[in-house]
């Protein structure tokens, strides 16, 4: 409950610098199947541009307490740490082989809670090849929580004259990706390469969507 109370404290104190520093445009692959309010449980799955994208996104799903995956490096400072805490991010240790992230996300997606992740695990270096393949860790925890995955791309513009465009995709079911005949490795490696060309094919159309 407090970090529910604390979101919504900080989105709406914060809610008028946003505007003037996203001035975030928000498109939709289909706004009739998925919108900006998410019903239930779900993974939102997306690209990763900059530590801003998180702070977008706050602001893009508005009407839910997103609990997202962070990476140890953002809670090194006590100050961002525990203001991230009290936000309900959920720490994750890239170094250490320690899936305590997995089961905190999981009890979030039980209570019908939303999580974010960013799939890439890293920001990208200059001159690398973007979206960085995907790590597993958020297909494993789709299939086993039984939850969609809702894709979102970004385009990153954050602290521009450009305006920050996002566009969100049609949930995607983990079920209707699985393949008996495959083991459980192998429908996990299935599904993280689908939600990677979605996303890829989110950035596409956000790049029609904007030159019209």
């Amino acid at each position: 409950m407090l970090i529910k109370l604390f979101n919504w404290f900080v989105k709406i104190t914060a809610w008028p610098a946003q505007k003037l520093v996203f001035r975030t445009k928000v498109y939709y692959e289909d706004k009739s199947v998925q919108g900006r309010h998410i019903r239930g449980a779900a993974i939102i799955a997306s690209n990763h541009t900059s530590v801003f994208d998180y702070a977008a996104y706050l602001f893009v799903f508005f009407t839910r307490t997103l609990r997202v995956q962070m990476a140890e490096v953002l809670f090194e400072k006590k100050v961002l740490g525990l203001f991230l805490r009290a936000l309900g991010g959920i720490y994750v240790d890239r170094g250490a082989h320690n899936f305590d992230f997995i089961n905190k996300s999981e009890e979030i997606l039980e209570k019908g809670g939303v999580v974010g992740a960013f799939p890439e695990s890293r920001l990208p270096k200059k001159g690398e090849k973007t979206p960085l393949e995907f790590k597993p860790s958020t297909a494993y925890l789709a299939l086993s929580a039984d939850v969609p995955v809702i894709p979102v791309f970004t385009n990153g513009r954050y602290f521009c004259h450009e305006r920050a465009r996002v566009i969100i995709g049609k949930p995607m079911y983990p079920g209707d990706y699985a393949d008996e005949a495959l083991d459980d490795k192998e429908n996990i490696r299935l599904f993280t390469d689908a939600m990677r060309n979605r996303i890829i094919e989110l950035g596409n159309e956000l790049d029609e969507k904007t030159k019209s």
